[in-house]
């Protein structure tokens, strides 16, 4: 059961679809998601994390893949107020509508169309399934469980300031074949790996009676300790990989663009697993960290 509650808290902060390998474990390491509890409630909180170099500012916002509908909202809200959010999604989004460009025609009514005869017909090419599409699944599946929302439903990507910042499939997929990684031998380190500092385990019984009652609150503060540790435990054996470094490498990559294009407050919103490693490489960069803040994911009463 333990096992099985990593991989969720895995999934959940990574943003990922796939894997890494070991790293140590950093003195001290910087938190990018916590809970925190008070008298009437339990919350898992994830941080906006500011930084600034030459004139620009930067956050990092941390994501949960799913979480309250409100949550969602907020962040919504948030991103408006950037000149780009770099966005996490391994895969190669079709490109925005160039500006000023005119809407397409409408397509004409159906009864107007000339038809074409049954034998000059083709049938469409099925649809290839995704690597990951059965990721998607899982957590659509997991927010209706828990009775949150599903970041890719709430989150709106077509906002012009959007920007995609990771490694398409193409090169996620020749990366791991480099580094011979796979899913599978990341949950099995995953599972493996000894928590870096003491984590508050589910009951199982707990979890299995809010189960069988349909308790989503109890069923959610069973898991939120064991997810809200998701980013030391990710970070302690994250390492040189593909789910982590080489993604945050793109990421940084297409930052630089952004400031070089002029941009002067930008966001990044990935996984909140991703960014102990990220802030590494933003300091060594030369940006200056000057503060964060605390938004609630999860707020689960008592």
């Amino acid at each position: 059961m333990k096992k099985r509650l990593f991989l969720l808290a895995t999934c959940l902060f990574t943003g990922l679809r796939a894997e890494p390998a070991p790293v140590e474990a950093a003195v001290e390491a910087p938190e990018f998601i916590r809970v925190e509890e008070t008298a009437t409630a339990t919350q898992l909180q994830t941080a906006v994390t500011r930084y600034t170099k030459g004139g620009v500012t930067l956050e990092l916002v941390g994501a949960v893949h799913i979480a309250d509908k409100k949550y969602y909202e907020g962040l919504n809200t948030r991103f408006t107020g950037y000149d780009a959010v770099l966005f996490e999604g391994i895969g190669s989004p079709p490109p925005p509508p160039a500006a000023g460009a005119p809407e397409a025609a409408p397509a004409e009514p159906a009864e107007e169309k000339e038809e074409i005869p049954a034998e000059e017909e083709k049938p469409a090419a099925p649809k290839k399934p995704g690597k990951l599409d059965g990721l998607h699944a899982a957590y659509e599946s997991g927010a209706d469980w828990l009775g949150l929302a599903y970041q890719m439903k709430e989150i709106d990507y077509k906002k012009a300031n959007f920007v995609h910042a990771d490694l398409t499939v193409e090169e996620f997929t020749e990366l791991q074949a480099e580094r011979k990684e796979s899913l599978l031998g990341f949950v099995l380190k995953a599972g493996l790996q000894q928590p870096t500092k003491p984590i508050k385990e589910p009951s199982t019984i707990r979890l299995l009676t809010s189960i069988v009652r349909r308790d989503k609150n109890g069923m959610k503060r069973e898991l939120v300790h064991t997810l809200g540790a998701g980013d030391d435990q990710i970070a302690a054996i994250a390492g040189d990989s593909v789910i982590v470094s080489d993604r945050n490498a793109k990421c940084l990559q297409v930052l630089d663009q952004e400031v070089q294009a002029g941009k002067k407050k930008l966001g990044i919103f990935y996984g909140a697993a991703h960014y102990p490693d990220m802030e590494k490489r933003l300091l060594a960069a030369g940006w200056q960290k000057t503060g964060q803040e605390w938004l609630a994911a999860w707020d689960i009463a008592k």
